[in-house]
């Protein structure tokens, strides 16, 4: 069975392609940030294995994974965790910016470094679920934009880089998407939530499982979902 490990599996986004790649039998692996989470994941998806550690201290997940059974060979590696501050620059602290960063950048180019002899032992597939604001950045969203368009870099060169060797790699853009993340924006911008108004986190799975599934003479680069309303 294909094996993938997901990030971010706990809710929104990454819940549910936790939950589909489950339905087809496939092989889970789940990065928690510590022991606690890892058995709730365990407990919402039975059969799925999971690793520890945590996206917010990049540097020690070298140590904490080489602790740990690894996949010999993964078909994928699912990035979609992610964290957002808002701020004007003139109010950012540089906490906001290192917390920012080391999540939605430097922690992907460190897992995706770690788990890159398990990838090309399976000629496996690398989607970073990006975000709009990673191909255009608006006032106040300084920090979580320029992690964002970092992330993009690292996917483009990354693809460069593994082409040869068969690794696929994908980016994928969603607008606003109906998830607690969505919640904390709203509440940071001051503005009421209506989760109807966005997009459903089916979809942007819909969008990665595409990816995922195309065949081998064809690599999905890029896919941008927006709200369809």
């Amino acid at each position: 069975m294909p094996a993938h490990l997901i990030t971010g599996a706990g809710s929104g986004i990454g819940a549910v392609l936790a939950g589909r790649l489950a339905e087809r039998g496939d092989d889970l692996w789940l990065l928690a940030r510590d022991a606690r989470r890892a058995a709730e994941l365990r407990e919402r998806f039975p059969g799925a294995r999971t690793l520890v550690g945590d996206l917010g201290d990049p540097a020690k997940l070298a140590w904490a994974l080489g602790h740990q059974e690894l996949p010999v060979e993964l078909d994928s590696l699912l990035h979609v965790a992610g964290v957002v501050e808002l701020g004007p620059v003139g109010d950012l602290p540089v906490k906001v910016w290192n917390d920012t960063l080391g999540v939605n950048l430097v922690a992907p180019a460190e897992l995706t470094r770690l788990l890159l002899p398990s990838l090309r032992l399976a000629k496996g597939h690398v989607v970073f679920v990006n975000s709009g604001a990673g191909l255009r950045a608006g006032a106040e969203w300084a920090a979580y934009a320029a992690s964002k368009h970092g992330l993009k870099a690292l996917a483009d060169a990354l693809r460069e880089e593994e082409h040869a060797g068969g690794v696929r790699v994908t980016s994928v853009y969603p607008g606003r998407t109906a998830t607690a993340m969505q919640v904390k924006v709203h509440q940071q911008e001051g503005r009421s939530y209506d989760a109807g108004r966005w997009i459903e986190p089916e979809s942007v799975a819909r969008a990665v499982l595409a990816a995922l599934d195309a065949s081998r003479d064809a690599e999905i680069t890029d896919i941008t979902v927006r709200p369809g309303h």
